[in-house]
């Protein structure tokens, strides 16, 4: 036993499994998913894909993240947890080096949501894991620093294809995101899967679990609440470059820039929103989230032009991960005894958003509505998401 552990700070222990777990999102969330957003624009110039099947094969991928969140929630315990996720981890290595040699939109559509399977396993069991663990050491406030991983990782991905992109062609653009995503699969595992939580609680509560359902009185506002920041986030993060490209001048830097705004701003986004939760607790804090989230699509929707969109790129890039953190731990406060279960069900209603969201918009403009107004279903929805949060309430400590 060493002192200095309990000094002020990261004990070891603690920031190697973080540091793991940011590994491990960094790899299944932008090296599997982001990434392809950069891609696609040169794999339509290499003439791999035409923009119809591009939008396809990323559906295909966002089908499959909602399915492995589904997946999780069938299998949810810590043993489930044990083989499931180091097998999702070895899909997103095997489809992401199967891409580099895939030119059909088929076989690549099939591949793609393989990987979107592994994406949202992991992303549900990595930081569901590291909670449990923490929880167990009493360290429960460090658990949102996991998603640093996100942050730093739409940098990463998008930094592998400028640098890549005057020497691979076609499928061989998948080859960065193949070989960073292998040595850190390989050590972020390694990490995890020693890591001793106690498996007897969930054995001892089971008898529990039938009069104590996933979605009751107490967890239904967050679900709900929940539903609107999906619905509310994912139209920006789909279509802030579109809209700039839509309502500014080609030249302007905004038009190629706001994307990598919304990656910086992501970047300390789940320090912020840790600390902010720890002072002043979850709740309030992800009530502030919302109001914060909606100012910045709001921004917008009525401001426009160049401020307009830094505020919407900034706000919401700086916000959306918050949400996700500061939901998952209230969503262990109020079903301790099936946390992960709870973490996995909380995913994949994010996932239906986040696919509902790109339709619903499609809709929207096919009956001659503007992407403005489209926006406008995004901050409706973060209203949602506001009232219900105000509705939920935390059980009061014993």
């Amino acid at each position: 036993m060493h002192d200095p552990q309990h000094h002020p700070g990261f004990p070891p222990k603690e920031f190697y499994i973080l540091l793991a777990g940011a590994a491990l999102l960094l790899v299944v969330h932008t090296l599997g998913r982001f990434i392809y957003t950069p891609l696609l624009p040169y794999f339509i110039g290499d003439g791999m894909l035409t923009p119809q099947q591009g939008a396809a094969v990323a559906t295909w991928n966002y089908l499959g993240y909602l399915l492995g969140a589904l997946l999780a929630i069938r299998w949810h315990s810590i043993p489930h947890i044990r083989v499931l996720l180091p097998l999702a981890l070895w899909t997103h290595v095997l489809t992401t080096l199967a891409q580099t040699q895939l030119v059909d939109p088929s076989a690549l559509s099939i591949t793609r949501c393989l990987n979107g399977i592994a994406n949202g396993v992991v992303f549900v069991q990595v930081p569901a894991l590291i909670l449990e663990w923490l929880v167990t050491r009493n360290r429960a406030s460090l658990s949102g620093l996991v998603y640093l991983g996100v942050g730093v990782g739409l940098l990463l991905s998008s930094a592998l294809v400028s640098v890549s992109r005057d020497w691979l062609h076609g499928p061989g653009r998948w080859w960065p995101a193949a070989l960073f995503s292998l040595p850190l699969v390989w050590w972020g595992i390694r990490q995890l899967l020693g890591l001793e939580i106690p498996v007897t609680s969930e054995d001892a509560n089971h008898t529990e679990r039938p009069t104590k359902g996933l979605v009751n009185r107490a967890s239904l506002p967050l679900f709900l609440s929940y539903a609107g920041a999906g619905l509310g986030y994912i139209l920006p993060m789909t279509f802030l470059p579109l809209l700039a490209s839509l309502t500014l001048t080609a030249e302007h830097w905004l038009t190629n820039g706001s994307w990598l705004l919304v990656a910086l701003a992501t970047i300390p986004s789940p320090w912020v929103w840790n600390t902010l939760g720890s002072l002043m607790g979850d709740l309030p804090a992800l009530r502030l989230n919302f109001v914060v989230q909606l100012c910045g699509v709001l921004a917008a929707v009525l401001i426009g032009g160049t401020f307009g969109i830094i505020c919407c790129g900034l706000l919401v890039g700086g916000t959306f991960l918050g949400t996700v953190l500061l939901t998952q731990r209230i969503g262990r406060a109020l079903q301790p005894h099936q946390g992960p279960k709870l973490s996995a069900a909380l995913v994949a209603l994010y996932g239906l958003a986040q696919v509902a969201g790109p339709w619903l918009t499609k809709m929207w403009l096919s009956y001659g509505g503007t992407l403005g107004e489209a926006f406008g279903i995004g901050a409706a929805a973060l209203v949602f998401g506001l009232l219900f949060s105000l509705l939920t309430r935390l059980p009061t400590t014993q």
